[in-house]
């Protein structure tokens, strides 16, 4: 089927007119009571934790100064409050590649290619300056407008480069518009899923072929990564708003939905 802006368009608006069904709140209600997974977070995602090895990434810098020790600690693990606190440190000194590292180190945890692809984009020319770019650009313009920035990096793919841009989004005491979250092909996976369904049940005989192409595993443009804030801004509201104290924290359900609290299929 050929794409047709005006039919994403369509299923973009159907999906913001029906949000979650009941089925779903019931599902991250169950996760968030779940002493084995979301319970830890009904006060925010912080204390999220990635473990991964500190020697493997002994050839990028600048390393971040409160994370182990590379030569002397064989295994570590980091909270997404600890990357938050070392962006904070790295912005007094304006070492957004520092930063950069820490929430890659997060990103990546114990994959082992993550110190090689980090090293990759840190080794290009304007790197740091795409980085204190997008950063400034969250306070002017947006997210979507630091998303199209670092789109000039190479090896930085939108997940990670979404990484990034959430971690600052935490750390500044203002952006413009809606924080950043992340975005990788496990959250597009899970919003493809649900646009399908709904278009399905509106009766849209295309709903899969467009669902498959903007909600597709990668390469997203500005525009639908700022539809995805849109979107999930308005679900997390939506279940504040129910009765199942769920936190005024959107990227709660970021992380509920990486970690499969709801399938829509």
């Amino acid at each position: 089927m050929r794409f047709d802006q005006k039919l994403a368009d369509k299923l973009d608006a159907a999906m913001h007119a029906q949000m979650l069904p009941e089925d779903a709140v019931i599902s991250l209600g169950t996760w968030l009571t779940d002493p084995e997974r979301g319970w830890r977070y009904r006060h925010g995602s912080g204390a999220h934790t990635v473990p991964y090895s500190p020697s493997s990434w002994m050839a990028v810098g600048p390393w971040p100064k409160a994370f182990a020790d590379r030569a002397a600690v064989a295994s570590a693990s980091v909270t997404r409050t600890d990357v938050v606190a070392a962006v904070r440190t790295a912005e007094q000194s304006q070492s957004w590649a520092e930063a950069f590292v820490a929430t890659q180190v997060w990103g990546y945890g114990l994959t082992g290619y993550g110190p090689y692809r980090t090293g990759r984009v840190l080794a290009q020319e304007g790197a740091e300056e795409a980085f204190a770019d997008a950063v400034s650009l969250l306070t002017d313009e947006g997210a979507s407008a630091s998303y199209e920035r670092l789109q000039v990096l190479d090896s930085l793919g939108p997940a990670f480069l979404t990484k990034f841009l959430y971690f600052a989004g935490q750390a500044l005491p203002e952006v413009k518009g809606l924080r950043p979250l992340i975005l990788d092909s496990v959250l597009a996976g899970v919003l493809r899923r649900h646009a399908t369904k709904i278009g399905v049940v509106a009766g849209y005989e295309w709903a899969a072929p467009i669902a498959n192409r903007i909600w597709r595993d990668s390469n997203w443009t500005s525009d639908r990564y700022h539809i995805y804030l849109q979107w999930m801004y308005a679900a997390s509201e939506q279940l504040t708003a129910a009765s199942i104290e769920w936190p005024a924290a959107p990227d709660v359900l970021e992380l509920a939905l990486f970690t499969a609290a709801w399938d829509p299929a």
